[in-house]
C-alpha cells in the first residue's frame, strides 16, 4: 500500500490537512544519513503553502511587495485570477514569522494551506523508494478527522510476525519525538542491508512506526498555543477542549496521576481509550495480536523508563527491563556523552495511571518503554534545531540496543 499521491503543486480543492497534519518549524537535516540517493538528497522541512486572500487593487500591490523580497526566497505557486480568489505561496520555514508578520501588518487574510511540505513528502518518499520493505497502513483517524497512518517496515511478503511497535508525539508540544520518529523511519530504510543488527531484525520482525500520535493537538501547537498538551476533542461537560492521550489508555485508567478536570492538562477522558487516537492504535495493536515491544517516545528529561507508572510497586519483569533500559542509556550517552537516567515512570518521576506503556504491558507487551528524550530543562520544549540530528542519532542507538534484545529474547 502506498500514501496518497500528492502532487508538488496541490489543488485549491485540496482540504487543509489530508493525512499529515503536522508542520515542523525547524529544518531536519535529513542528509545527514548515510548512504546516496534518498538518503542524501535536499529537504523542505517546516516549509509551509500560504493561502493568501485577495480582496482589491492594493492587496495585489501588496502581495507583489511581499513575493518580490529577495530575502525571504518565496515562490508564488498560484497568482489570484481575479480579485476574490487567492494566491497559493510557498513560504521557507525561515522566513514564516516574517512573512506572518507582513500579513498581519498589512491586513491580509491568510490560512495555511499546506501544514508541512517535508513530512508529508518524507513519509511518501520512503514508502515510494522502499516499496518491498515499507508500506503506509492507515489505522485510523483524529477527532477533527485527519487520517492516521503507520509505517510498516517488512521482510515478510504479508506474513504476519511478531512486531515491534515505535511511538512518537502523543504530547502535541512534544515536537522532538515526531522529528526523532521521521529521522528513525529514513534510518531504518536506509540501514537495511547494510547495517548487520537492524538487518537481521528485519528478518525476523516488522516494524511499525507513528510519527504522530496526536495530529489534531500538534497542528494547534503551530497555529494557536506553542504548549498545548493534550488531544482537540470536545468534551460535553465543560467549554475546555482535549484530554490527556497519554492518561486515557485503559490501564488504571482514571487513578493516580490523572486529572477528572477537562481543563487540566492530566485530564484522563470521559473514559478509557474515548479519545479516538489512543483507541486507533489500541485496536490496531489488539487486532494484530502479536506485538513483543512498544517504545513511546517524549519530551524532556533524559530518561528510559518501564512499567509501571501508576504505582511505584515493580513489575515481575523489572531486573530485565532495568537491565535492557540501562543498556540503551549507555548506546545513548556513547555518542556523545548525554545522560539519560534509568528507572520506573513512578519510581524516576511521577506516578501516572492510564499511561502507554502501562497499557501495552499489562496487555502482554513485555518489553515496553518509553523514552524521554532531550534535554533536562534549559530549552524544555523548545529545543533548538541544531539538537535535532544528535537527539535523534543517539537516540537511535537506545532504540536499535532494546529491537536487539527484543529479537534475541522471543
Amino acid at each position: 500500500m502506498s500514501l496518497p499521491q500528492t502532487p508538488y503543486k496541490y489543488s485549491l480543492t485540496q482540504p487543509l490537512y489530508d493525512w499529515h497534519p503536522w508542520n515542523m518549524k525547524w529544518i531536519l537535516f535529513f542528509g545527514a544519513l548515510i548512504g546516496s540517493g534518498i538518503c542524501d538528497r535536499e529537504t523542505f522541512s517546516g516549509h509551509q503553502v500560504f493561502r493568501i486572500n485577495i480582496r482589491n487593487e492594493d492587496e495585489i500591490s501588496k502581495l507583489n511587495r511581499l513575493v518580490n523580497s529577495d530575502n525571504l526566497k518565496l515562490d508564488l505557486w498560484k497568482s489570484p485570477s481575479t480579485l476574490g480568489h487567492p494566491a497559493d505561496v510557498l513560504v521557507p520555514s525561515f522566513s514564516l514569522q516574517e512573512v506572518k508578520s507582513f500579513l498581519e501588518d498589512h491586513g491580509l487574510e491568510y490560512s495555511v494551506a499546506i501544514e508541512d511540505l517535508q513530512i508529508h513528502k518524507e513519509m511518501d518518499s520512503i514508502v515510494k523508494s522502499y516499496p518491498h520493505l515499507v508500506s503506509a497502513v492507515k489505522i485510523g483517524h483524529s477527532f477533527e478527522n485527519r487520517l492516521m497512518y503507520v509505517l510498516k517496515f517488512s521482510t515478510g511478503k504479508g506474513r504476519q510476525r511478531p512486531a515491534i511497535w515505535l511511538n512518537a508525539g502523543i504530547h502535541a508540544r512534544e515536537w522532538i519525538s515526531s522529528a526523532t520518529a521521521i529521522w528513525t523511519a529514513r534510518k531504518i530504510a536506509c540501514d537495511y542491508g547494510r547495517d548487520l543488527v537492524i538487518t537481521s531484525i528485519l528478518e525476523k520482525m516488522d516494524i511499525f512506526l507513528l510519527p504522530v500520535a496526536n495530529p489534531d493537538g500538534y497542528v494547534y501547537t503551530h497555529t494557536h498555543n506553542r504548549l498545548w498538551r493534550k488531544t482537540r476533542s470536545v468534551n460535553p461537560r465543560s467549554t475546555c477542549i482535549g484530554a490527556d492521550p497519554n492518561r486515557n489508555w485503559d490501564s488504571h485508567f482514571g487513578g493516580v496521576g490523572t486529572s477528572n478536570d477537562p481543563c487540566s492538562d492530566t485530564y484522563h477522558g470521559l473514559h478509557a481509550h474515548s479519545e479516538v487516537e489512543v483507541k486507533s492504535v489500541a485496536d490496531f495493536i489488539t487486532n494484530h495480536g502479536d506485538f513483543k515491544c512498544l517504545i513511546d517516545l517524549h519530551s524532556y528529561s533524559q530518561l528510559v523508563m518501564y512499567p509501571y507508572g501508576y504505582t511505584t510497586s515493580r513489575v515481575p519483569d523489572a531486573d530485565e527491563l532495568d537491565m535492557v533500559a540501562r543498556n540503551a542509556s549507555k548506546a545513548m550517552a556513547s555518542l556523545s556523552g548525554t545522560q539519560y537516567r534509568v528507572g520506573s515512570v513512578g519510581s524516576i518521576v511521577y506516578t501516572a495511571s492510564g499511561n502507554t506503556i502501562d497499557w501495552a504491558y499489562d496487555n502482554g507487551i513485555k518489553y515496553a518503554f518509553c523514552f524521554e528524550l532531550r534535554d533536562t530543562g534549559f530549552y524544555a520544549f523548545a529545543l533548538p534545531a541544531d539538537q535535532i540530528i544528535p537527539t535523534a542519532q543517539e537516540t537511535w542507538l537506545g532504540l536499535k540496543t532494546i529491537m536487539e534484545h527484543v529479537r534475541n529474547n522471543i
